[in-house]
């Protein structure tokens, strides 16, 4: 009897180990809908000037582009786990993936940029659900011991996507139009919505969670993250609270978020449950995460301010120099999900935290002269460092959670790296401000009369500006000054890399707190 027992055990425990070829394909189809979400943020970064010339916008409008697509992704983020549990994973999904196609496609045929912002925060709304649905997926249809297999597939996406995005945007603009920057999603995501449809069958719905939705719960949440989103993108171009738009948006950050965490904690429902923070793998798999969107989301904005605006680049040189690091990704992508399958996940972020830490430390020492070479292999380190990092950070925050916790905690997983990317671009814009002013006075009391060097330097340019006249010295003067300028750019950029070493060095003195998740083994359950 024993005997027989282990026979039907041994192969009952095999099979529950395997992952389905049905399940298999439908994950990978709905990743792809997971990539154009977060591709959408960035593809129309490198091409906002030709959008603002074919939509006739003004300079204070074409950033709503992506201003108002994040907003809106940003309040769908977390709000899809109650969607989900309410709709089931297949309609939610169904709806999300057709609802961004067609809203990409209103995009392209925008003739106003009124029309382009209205369809482009319906993309960002509809779209988010697609983001947290597939990270929650991936914990509750895969075994846990399959998860070296896939973990690195959504890692490999929620990195790779957003640094590919301004270099496939400006090919796209360069050699079709920008409307192609939205047409690219039509035909995937018509694919992704049929898949959605006709393969998902992971869970059920739940339609009693509409009448005890959380009316109120979700109008602070929107006012809360929405408001929180415009503060941090546009409060360092208009000077923070000196700018009285800012002063009422985060007056109405403080009113949501009030009222969202008092519905969270009352509420019978509340549209997002906050209880996955009582894990402490998962606050601190979320802390790593905050920090890594700074990282990830940061260095994308901080390439481009140098390669165009220090070494002159257009978009397309910008994009194929910051190629390395996409294909730096794409390669580490299975030697991360292999390494992942025996190796402590502690152990596995500590070297990844380490080398982008690393790969920061070595741009320090940015001058004006450097060039592809000069960043080629901090770039191959960040890519590196961020596959590395990303394949055990997920399994850290989500994977000690019980199945019933992981749809409305991948909501909020995913939320931190959108807020951390917010924090971050605000914080850089902030520091680039303030020590380019400090430094370009620093080196501005060197330009003097006394300073024998900079005298013959304005001598010089004013003999080379001599058929200008009485203005050869102005002119002369002018170029100085734009000098000096460019340098206190460059020393500035040098003190961001500087505080993202400390930042990454920080967290991996962090992991010190965390408990090592249980050993990989059976079930994922679908349901």
């Amino acid at each position: 009897m024993a005997a027989q027992a282990g026979a039907i055990s041994g192969p009952a425990a095999e099979d529950q180990d395997r992952i389905d070829p049905r399940r298999l394909v439908t994950f990978l189809l709905m990743v792809l809908g997971m990539f154009m979400a977060i591709l959408d943020i960035q593809i129309v970064s490198a091409s906002l000037p030709e959008i603002q010339s074919g939509l006739a916008a003004s300079g204070d409008e074409i950033p709503w582009i992506q201003t108002s697509y994040l907003i809106a992704e940003v309040i769908m983020i977390p709000l899809s786990g109650y969607l989900s549990r309410m709709l089931s994973t297949r309609w939610l999904f169904t709806i999300s993936s057709a609802g961004f196609t067609l809203m990409s496609l209103m995009c392209a045929m925008s003739s106003s940029i009124g029309e382009m912002i209205l369809w482009r925060t319906l993309q960002g709304f509809l779209g988010g659900a697609m983001i947290p649905t597939v990270f929650a997926c991936a914990y509750t249809i895969f075994p846990r011991s399959k998860m070296h297999i896939v973990s690195p597939m959504i890692g490999l996406v929620a990195t790779l996507a957003p640094t590919v995005g301004p270099t496939l945007g400006g090919y796209l603009t360069e050699f079709m139009s920008w409307h192609w920057l939205f047409l690219i999603n039509v035909i995937p995501g018509i694919i992704v919505t049929v898949a959605a449809f006709t393969l998902i069958d992971f869970d059920k719905p739940d339609l009693s969670l509409f009448n005890r939705f959380d009316w109120l719960g979700f109008i602070g949440l929107a006012l809360f993250l929405g408001s929180m989103e415009y503060v941090l993108e546009e409060g360092a171009k208009e000077d923070w609270f000196a700018d009285e738009f800012i002063v009422l948006m985060t007056a109405m950050m403080v009113l949501g978020g009030f009222l969202f965490f008092w519905r969270a904690f009352t509420a019978e429902e509340p549209v997002v449950r906050l209880d996955a923070f009582a894990d402490k793998n998962f606050v601190m798999g979320s802390l790593f995460s905050f920090g890594l969107g700074i990282g990830l989301y940061g260095l994308i904005y901080i390439f481009p301010v140098y390669l165009s605006g220090v070494r002159g680049y257009n978009s397309l040189q910008i994009g194929e120099t910051m190629m390395i690091s996409g294909i730096s990704m794409f390669l580490t992508a299975p030697i991360a999900g292999r390494f992942s399958r025996s190796a402590d996940p502690r152990i596995m972020m500590g070297i990844g935290l380490v080398m982008f830490a690393a790969s920061c430390w070595m741009m320090t020492g940015l001058t004006e002269d450097w060039d592809y070479w000069e960043i080629f292999l901090p770039q191959i380190l960040r890519g590196v460092s961020l596959m590395l990092c990303m394949v055990p950070v997920s399994n850290i925050a989500l994977g000690m959670l019980p199945p019933d916790k992981v749809k409305n905690a991948s909501g909020l997983f995913n939320l931190t790296r959108n807020l951390g990317g917010a924090v971050g671009l605000a914080l850089i814009n902030t520091i680039l401000s303030n020590r380019e002013d400090f430094h370009f006075s620093r080196l501005a009391e060197g330009v003097t009369a006394g300073n024998a060097s900079a005298m013959e330097s304005i001598g010089t340019l004013s003999r080379i500006y001599s058929e200008l006249g009485q203005a050869a010295e102005g002119a002369a003067l002018a170029t100085i000054n734009g000098m000096v300028r460019l340098q206190a750019v460059v020393m500035s950029l040098a003190d961001i890399f500087v505080l993202l070493t400390g930042i990454f060095l920080g967290l991996g003195a962090l992991l010190l707190f965390v408990e090592k998740p249980a050993a990989a083994g059976g079930g994922g359950g679908g349901h």
